[in-house]
């Protein structure tokens, strides 16, 4: 029989999920290889069998992607499946270039063809771009569904970042603290995970969600899908709430696949407005209206709480930021400079000087950095660069602008304060009512 030859273009998340759903038991194509980009040294693997299925008994192989003309000629494919998040339209088209004078379709898969159904109520937490603000929703959904609409059993399931063994890696569940070193998982993983888990939340996560879905149905009555960069949900929602940044106001109308998340939005919500220009806000809210008309838009703050002020004012203070909303996100700043600009710092010392290893890397990689230090922890030899970076900065004290304390993963000298961050929105009963509305359905 013949079998159309498929190259699935990913970066360790959305790649496996459309293969899971779209191709796995599929006999009219053949899926000859992954490539993989973004996070560093996930290429050089194998999906594994156990994961594949029984099409394919040796797994399927995982490759750079600057093999990716290669891998087309090679193996004469016919398609070229782009399956990541957060790309600007023209790096995107770049791509599909390539592809296409390599030989090959390029494609993407409608969002909806790979969604999984669930038995239970399920809301969907989708972003704009990488770092708008989600895990503060997500939190606040949480807060409004327990507190306010009576929902005892809120599961949440985490979009993937499967950095290590992907077949033991198939599904996670994380209920305590101790959960997150029993899994090995790298501060990317903690950042997204620890919050649930400070919540009192159980969590999901891993390679094949399906399987994690029926799990996790088991022990909710409402299931939360916390997505990734801005992947749309890998489920049919009850509600898809998705959150838009006035910081980076237009992007929403640039980025796949933010565009499309706003398009299918049931929830807008416009956070950060209290850090942002009214005429960006503005120019969000009319951009979301333009592409859909029927969404209801809320506006929100996103107030910054330090735990220690006095570490902050009047001194000089090294700001450590999430990772990818640096990188992938392309933002220069985060809580945590915001915090040391609102409580006084005397200086908001530029780390780049004492940069060493992948940070020094990520400097001349993201120039918009500078700042700032970006909080990259794929793996052993990036928290040694971190640790280091920070240990030979010419400063006060560190102000910790991540989502999880850094101070429980590596070792920091100087004094350290954490920033938090939440959701505040202008009109709190427009959320309320859209939930309580989803749950009915």
């Amino acid at each position: 029989m013949f079998r159309q030859k498929v190259i699935i273009i990913g970066a360790a998340g959305r790649d496996f999920h459309n293969f899971n759903t779209l191709y796995r038991n599929n006999p009219d194509y053949e899926v000859v290889a992954f490539t993989a980009t973004q996070i560093p040294d996930i290429e050089g693997r194998t999906y594994p069998p156990v994961l594949a299925g029984e099409l394919y008994p040796n797994g399927i192989p995982i490759h750079p992607m600057e093999e990716l003309e290669q891998l087309i000629k090679t193996h004469h494919a016919d398609i070229c499946l782009f399956s990541y998040s957060d790309i600007h339209y023209v790096d995107l088209m770049h791509i599909a270039n390539r592809v296409l004078s390599s030989g090959a379709h390029f494609q993407l898969a409608a969002p909806a063809r790979a969604y999984v159904s669930s038995t239970k109520p399920l809301i969907s937490v989708l972003a704009i771009r990488t770092g708008c603000g989600k895990s503060q929703t997500t939190r606040r959904i949480m807060e409004i569904l327990r507190q306010e609409l009576g929902v005892k059993r809120v599961v949440s399931i985490r979009h993937p970042m499967p950095y290590g063994d992907l077949a033991k890696q198939a599904v996670q569940r994380y209920a305590t603290i101790e959960d997150l070193a029993l899994n090995e998982c790298t501060i990317e993983e903690m950042e997204e995970y620890e919050p649930h888990i400070a919540a009192g939340n159980v969590l999901y996560a891993g390679v094949d969600y399906e399987a994690i879905l029926r799990q996790a149905e088991a022990e909710a009555d409402v299931v939360l899908w916390d997505g990734g960069n801005n992947d749309p949900s890998f489920y049919s929602s009850d509600l898809t709430v998705v959150v838009a940044d006035p910081l980076r106001a237009g992007h929403e109308l640039l980025y796949w696949a933010g565009e499309t998340n706003l398009t299918m939005a049931d929830v807008v919500i416009i956070n950060k407005c209290d850090s942002a220009k009214p005429a960006d806000i503005e120019l969000v809210k009319a951009n979301t209206r333009s592409r859909n008309p029927h969404a209801v838009i809320i506006t929100a703050d996103s107030p910054v709480s330090v735990e220690h002020p006095e570490l902050v004012k009047g001194q000089r203070v090294l700001v450590v930021e999430d990772g990818p909303t640096l990188t992938h996100g392309e933002m220069n700043i985060g809580a945590g400079w915001v915090a040391a600009q609102r409580l006084g710092a005397a200086e908001i010392v530029d780390p780049r000087p004492f940069a060493v290893g992948s940070i020094k890397e990520a400097y001349r990689q993201y120039p918009h950095l500078g700042s700032v230090v970006p909080a990259l922890g794929y793996y052993d030899e990036q928290l040694e660069d971190l640790r280091a970076t920070i240990a030979a900065a010419a400063c006060d004290s560190v102000v910790i602008g991540t989502p999880i304390d850094l101070r429980r993963v590596i070792e920091i000298g100087q004094p350290a304060t954490r920033v938090r961050y939440d959701l505040v929105e202008h009109d709190p009963q427009a959320l309320r009512d859209a939930l309580a509305r989803a749950l009915k359905r």
